[in-house]
């Protein structure tokens, strides 16, 4: 894990192979060091007095930083493309929670207090930074994790409000909003690599229980065990899968405390039943990974017994669960971080006017795992129309994504003396790059730095790839496209080129 900690939400999406020691998933924010925070901008910036989102204006001040070209992602809607990957992962995990109400059409622009405040995040978090949110303005954002639809979802159940309701696939199955999962789109500021992207989608997923269903299932847990029998997590549980080999060292205590509103018995069963789904559900997942890949090599493979995939559950921190826990899969040798979850903070049903029931939540990226599932290697494929990728997929089919040409990548370098006033930042950098050369940039990666021994002036040394997914480039195109990210590094970043 990098320095610089900071931790957000469950589902931090998109390294896929990377070990998981090196990343954090679902309700994180992945840690990853940066020179600094940006206090304010290093130039003027001329911005408009309104800005549009998914058709609805909204006023802009010193706080709007969200791009043309990030806004224009709001309406690609890939979840709801039955034929695209991410979709066709969506359908897989919402058919593993039958009794769970399904949500995937939530608009991605939220308060502030959505998104920060009702979760339980700090006033001083720094993922309330401009260098890491995409603000519409002060207010109003757009949203960084599918967990700012928590305690919306839950008041929904309890307030009836039909219209929010209504957007449920299958509302009947979880008609108070008791247990639901939400797919979605996210907007995070980051890096530009192979397997990071501004836009990323996630699933969320909040289960409760009544205090008066869980105390009654205890009573007759208590009766069994004293008849020497096992009453596992009741009706609305499942069993440890046979093919999920469990590491679990964790314990609750000081480090990873029962909230004060929770007995410890609460706390067991919720923890429980929430691990028990979690380890089926990667199984199911994973299994189906493994399959695919069998019948890319060997379409005329028989099927085998079920693979059986080791997984080990880690102590963790959010804001709104405790205790909390990160879930990893040994997968083709390396570690993943699949999830976190934990046990809901009692203050977020609370606020929702359901303090007489308590729960837990997990979530995830989608690309994480749909990379995992086709064999897509880089995420920017996930945006293609290029048919080559997307008539390779089906509704309700896994397959291994097929390789077309990969076109040759032009390389540049960008070096540059950081600012003598205000902070130089990465992401603000990453966005310059991504708003100026959109999805021919396959990577950024800082090559050097130093700090000259008489000045104190520091440099930094930029590689910047161009590789077009679809077609050849030109070195007289990125020539073009490389002038203009310099001159904008020059007038937005206020650095001084070398």
């Amino acid at each position: 894990m990098l320095s610089s900690a900071r931790r957000l939400a469950f589902a931090r999406p998109q390294c896929l192979v990377r070990p998981a020691k090196h990343t954090v998933s679902g309700f994180l924010l992945a840690t990853r060091a940066h020179f600094g925070v940006r206090l304010q901008s290093t130039a003027a910036e001329t911005k408009p007095e309104t800005i549009k989102v998914l058709g609805t204006s909204y006023g802009t001040d010193e706080w709007t930083n969200a791009t043309p070209a990030i806004l224009g992602k709001t309406g690609r809607d890939l979840l709801q493309h039955r034929s695209h990957p991410l979709a066709i992962l969506k359908e897989l995990i919402f058919k593993q929670f039958p009794t769970f109400a399904h949500y995937d059409s939530i608009s991605p622009v939220v308060s502030t207090y959505q998104n920060f405040d009702s979760l339980g995040f700090s006033k001083d978090h720094p993922g309330r930074s401009v260098t890491d949110t995409y603000y519409v303005n002060r207010d109003t954002l757009l949203r960084t994790h599918t967990s700012a639809h928590q305690l919306q979802l839950l008041a929904a159940g309890k307030q009836k409000d039909i219209g929010l309701l209504e957007l449920a696939k299958n509302g009947a199955a979880a008609p108070m909003n008791e247990r639901f999962l939400v797919a979605a789109d996210v907007y995070r500021r980051d890096e530009i690599d192979a397997s990071h992207y501004p836009v990323f989608h996630q699933m969320e997923g909040v289960c409760t229980f009544s205090r008066a269903e869980v105390h009654e299932h205890l009573r007759k847990r208590a009766l069994d065990n004293a008849d020497g029998e096992s009453s596992g997590t009741g009706s609305s549980g499942s069993q440890h899968s046979s093919v999920a080999q469990l590491s679990d060292t964790t314990e609750i205590g000081k480090d990873n405390p029962v909230q004060p509103e929770h007995t410890a018995e609460e706390a067991a069963f919720l923890t429980e039943h929430m691990k028990m789904m979690m380890n089926n559900m990667v199984v199911q997942i994973l299994t189906k990974a493994v399959a695919a890949q069998k019948s890319a090599t060997d379409p005329a493979s028989k099927e085998e017994a079920q693979p059986e995939f080791p997984v080990r559950w880690i102590d963790a921190f959010f804001p709104f669960t405790s205790p909390s826990w990160e879930m990893e899969v040994l997968f083709q040798g390396e570690w993943l971080e699949i999830c976190g979850c934990g046990v809901m903070k009692q203050s977020i049903m609370n606020d929702a006017g359901m303090s007489d029931r308590i729960g837990w939540a997990f979530g995830f990226g989608l690309e994480r795992l749909a990379m995992l599932l086709f064999g897509i290697p880089d995420i920017r494929l996930f945006w293609s129309t290029d048919p080559r990728f997307t008539d390779q997929f089906a509704p309700d089919r896994i397959n291994s994504f097929k390789q077309f040409s990969r076109h040759p990548a032009c390389t540049k370098d960008v070096s540059f003396w950081l600012p003598n006033s205000g902070v130089f930042h990465e992401n603000d950098l990453m966005d310059l790059v991504r708003e100026t050369a959109g999805d021919l940039v396959e990577g950024v990666k800082l090559i050097d730095s130093f700090t000259h021994p008489k000045t104190g002036k520091s440099s930094c040394c930029y590689r910047i790839n161009y590789c077009s997914m679809d077609r050849n480039v030109t070195n007289e195109e990125i020539n073009t496209i490389q002038e203009r990210v310099r001159e904008r590094m020059v007038s937005q970043l206020g650095v001084a080129l070398r």
